[in-house]
């Protein structure tokens, strides 16, 4: 029998622009009962652009939270209800100044499930062309590449930490190193 949480009751202590927050009393399957603060999150969509030469698309952002700078892949925010391939073609023109033809989906990351409920959908593309970088008037980011054997070997080394960065390169890599993309 799978496991389960029955939710009794929720609370909304924050809604913001881009989570919002409740606490949530859960009935267990002991029948017990418990708390559970969680973070609604609409979810993104990141991808993982490949060129010809084998380089992949990377962008170099500070982030707030952490209050460092991160590598990652070029990603954004799925408006409410928005289908995450439209949003992985947005992004990718936005942040990455690029087109893609040729797309595949590598599925998707959890990245916090013990308290949020943030599913950030993965693709590949290559096949690229530029049609120039519009980023949002608050976003600040360096592009650049990297050839993809290098950025798996950073993930490695402890260099690239941010998790739908690590997802998206290994996916890709093992993909390219079966003749599969």
């Amino acid at each position: 029998m799978p496991h389960f949480e029955k939710q009794l009751s929720s609370e909304t202590k924050f809604e913001g622009r881009v989570i919002t927050v409740t606490l949530d009393r859960v009935e267990l399957e002991n029948g017990d009962t418990s708390m559970r603060e969680v973070v609604h999150h609409h979810g993104g969509a990141g991808i993982a652009a490949l060129t010809d030469e084998g380089e992949i698309y990377l962008v170099r952002q500070y982030r707030y939270a952490l209050d460092r700078e991160l590598i990652e892949i070029p990603a954004g925010k799925l408006e409410k209800d928005e289908d995450p391939f439209v949003a992985a073609k947005r992004e990718l023109g936005e942040e990455a100044g690029l087109a893609a033809k040729t797309w595949r989906d590598l599925g998707y990351i959890i990245p916090t499930c013990g308290y949020c409920s943030e599913i950030i959908y993965i693709y590949a593309a290559k096949d690229l062309a530029p049609v120039g970088q519009h980023l949002d008037p608050d976003e600040f980011l360096s592009v650049f590449t990297m050839p993809l054997d290098e950025a798996a070997q950073r993930i490695l080394a402890g260099e690239i930490t941010d998790s739908k960065t690590v997802a998206a390169i290994l996916k890709l890599k093992a993909l390219r190193d079966a003749g599969e993309f």
